[in-house]
């Protein structure tokens, strides 16, 4: 690195080593069908005309009364947007379309076992079922507009009806993922105060149907043990009329949706007026460190600009059959399986189960079998389907004209797979960064304005200024290549009003760090810091490295894992790889390198060698691996998400802690025998 006055870099800097990629353009057949072609936009959306511009998105949905003001900063920051607007998230994602898309499938069920048909259910069957299950929750349990409630739903019909259901009544609704354990339910629950939990009996994974009910059960009793009693245990049969848990229904508390709704059959509600600032869910962050944040979405601002967001950047049209193969139980599924297309009057796959069950052609079958047009998913699952069956996509007669990523930076490697083969060298793709604090989409390229580069998210939204700072908060300057905090110069409407009954934390958080002045309303001094570090590139594309917790000082050199990790991808015999920091005498931190291999691949002395050989050649020495440990597979989360930090403690001889989440707990034991 240069040490040139002109280019002189901050020890805080993160060393960046990146190749720079060809671009991808978007075809001119994509471009003609596309929502959002005019570049002018960006003119739209610059700070001369902030926040006004955001008027756009907003007038996508049907308001009850139109706002007085577009954003109030009077109370930084704590942004207050549409302020004065009244409407209801429900009614936008439902009612609104009967009059022209009655009889068009809203979402499409498709069961992880193959021999289930595939469930239909039009915005009337939608329409329905909301309805009657708002009636159940008001009239026979007494729910008001603010009362929380909690949801543990598996990937059925039944989780985005409850929600809607939720969203009708004005009730804030709290899903949690359901591959958390009882206790992350029993957390979440006590913190917002949720007196009913809304379960499922069951559920089907990698062709065993789950006994989930039982979680349930033991989420009541961990809530107790933290002074929170829950009232009320609601649950969803998988099958019907067909009880399928053996746990003990208990008398008093659990009651069988199907069987209480039969009351309700018919019945109407009407929409809860909803004031644009009150909120419409809570979405809890994993709590790996410290107490979870329950991130508080608003209806208006968190509406608008999921629905103006999956219109520009996901480019869902009318006849699309759209799939985000994401769970529900996470950001990404509200804001874009739930929320911004039911707004939109889209057609939605929900699939239940595990892609790779029975086999990697699952996923292509399920978008040749309904006509899939855009695909949005996330590097993990990218990664695990090119490793298990990277032939499978040419097998399938299917055609996507937009593919997405979302979660974490994809590596150039698996781009150009996920490009080649799952998109066919035709299908354009945005690689989208943004988080759950966000609401919707931060960075990426817009399809048919810009193209896509591999590694990189492209530029800011429309409306988005990013900014890039150092550890002492100095500005970066705009395009030069230089790696810092990403940070975001101003509110936009998607973003979380606070965290759940914790303001300081709030704001500690996400702005005390580089606020410029607590004492000012101006937003401008207040900007928000999203924890991940972040180049952006002389044509404006923003890459991200990663969290800069997991930037690894070697020897006073930072270096994001995410490129060490990248490097290593570029070997063929590799199809994952998990780069962690482990202490070291010398140097303080190291890198450690775990990478798993595509089928019918051996490891060996010499591949490790030349793995760490690549890491090298691509970033230098500094970055050389302490070790390169080839295992069968990684340690997962039922979502797919590498558990780093147990990879961390295998290497520095610790005990791994509570492994009761993993997906594939039995790995870490034989990745232990194999470092001896």
């Amino acid at each position: 690195m240069s040490t040139s006055k002109k280019n002189a870099v901050s020890e805080s800097e993160i060393s960046v080593h990146w190749r720079e990629e060809g671009s991808f353009i978007p075809s001119q057949a994509f471009i003609a069908q596309a929502n959002l072609r005019d570049a002018a936009i960006f003119d739209r959306f610059s700070a001369d005309h902030f926040p006004d511009c955001f008027t756009e998105y907003a007038e996508l949905l049907h308001w009850e009364r139109r706002w007085d003001q577009v954003l109030d900063t009077s109370n930084p920051p704590f942004w207050r947007w549409f302020t004065g607007g009244v409407l209801n998230a429900s009614y936008n994602c439902i009612d609104r379309h009967l009059a022209t898309l009655r009889n068009k499938a809203a979402l499409h069920f498709v069961p992880e076992d193959e021999d289930e048909p595939v469930v239909h259910l039009t915005y009337q069957d939608l329409y329905v079922r909301v309805n009657e299950l708002a009636a159940y929750l008001r009239f026979d349990l007494g729910l008001r507009k603010g009362d929380r409630v909690t949801l543990h739903l598996p990937m059925i019909p039944e989780l985005p009806i409850t929600m809607l259901a939720c969203a009708r009544l004005g009730l804030i609704h709290s899903q949690v993922f359901s591959g958390f354990s009882a206790k992350a339910v029993a957390e979440r629950a006590t913190d917002s105060q949720s007196r009913v939990l809304i379960t499922a009996d069951a559920y089907r994974r990698s062709g065993k149907l789950y006994d989930h009910k039982a979680r349930a059960d033991e989420a009541v009793e961990l809530a107790a043990q933290m002074g929170h009693l829950i009232e009320q245990v609601l649950i969803w049969q998988r099958y019907p009329g067909h009880a399928s848990s053996a746990s003990p229904m208990v008398p008093g508390r659990d009651r069988v949706l199907g069987d209480e709704l039969r009351a309700y059959r018919g019945r109407r509600v009407a929409p809860e007026p909803m004031e644009a600032t009150d909120p419409l869910f809570l979405m809890y962050t994993s709590g790996t460190t410290g107490k979870p944040k329950g991130c508080q979405h608003s209806t208006g601002g968190y509406l608008a600009y999921a629905a103006g967001t999956a219109r520009a950047v996901l480019d869902l049209q009318p006849q699309d059959v759209y799939w985000c193969m994401a769970d529900i139980g996470w950001i990404t599924g509200h804001s874009y399986i739930v929320y911004g297309p039911l707004a939109l009057g889209a057609s939605v796959v929900l699939f239940e189960g595990l892609p790779s069950h029975p086999d990697a052609g699952r996923p292509w079958r399920i978008a040749r079998d309904l006509g899939v047009s855009i695909f949005y998913t996330s590097p993990t699952a990218i990664r695990a389907l090119r490793r298990g069956g990277s032939d499978q996509p040419e097998k399938y007669d299917y055609s996507f004209k937009l593919m997405g990523t979302v979660g974490e930076p994809i590596e150039p490697e698996v781009w150009r797979w996920y490009f080649e083969t799952v998109g066919k060298g035709q299908a354009v793709i945005i690689d989208t960064w943004w988080q759950t604090e966000t609401g919707g989409v931060l960075t990426s390229t817009l399809p048919a304005i810009h193209p896509a580069k591999p590694g990189s998210t492209g530029p800011a939204l429309p409306g988005i200024y990013p900014l890039l700072l150092d550890e002492q908060g100095r500005e970066i300057p705009e395009r030069s290549g230089r790696a810092a905090n990403l940070c975001i110069r101003n509110p936009w409407p998607g973003i979380m009003q606070c965290i759940w009954n914790d303001p300081e934390r709030f704001v500690d958080t996400y702005y005390g760090r580089f606020c410029r002045d607590r004492k000012s309303t101006d937003w401008r001094d207040w900007p928000y810091m999203a924890g991940d570090a972040a180049t952006q590139d002389a044509d404006g594309y923003i890459r991200i490295l990663g969290r800069i917790d997991d930037v690894i000082n070697v020897a006073g050199h930072r270096i994001g894992s995410k490129e060490i990790e990248s490097a290593a991808l570029t070997a063929p015999e590799v199809a994952e790889a998990a780069v962690v920091a482990v202490a070291d005498p010398v140097k303080g931190r190291v890198p450690e390198l775990y990478v798993s291999l595509k089928p019918g691949e051996q490891g060996s002395a010499a591949l490790v060698a030349r793995i760490g050989q690549i890491v090298i050649h691509e970033i230098g020495k500094i970055a050389s691996p302490r070790h390169v440990w080839i295992v069968p597979d990684m340690p997962k989360t039922r979502s797919g998400k590498i558990m780093r930090r147990v990879l961390v403690a295998l290497s520095e001889g610790r005990d791994p802690g509570d492994i009761s989440t993993l997906a594939n707990a039995e790995v870490v034991e034989e990745i232990r025998k194999l470092m001896g």
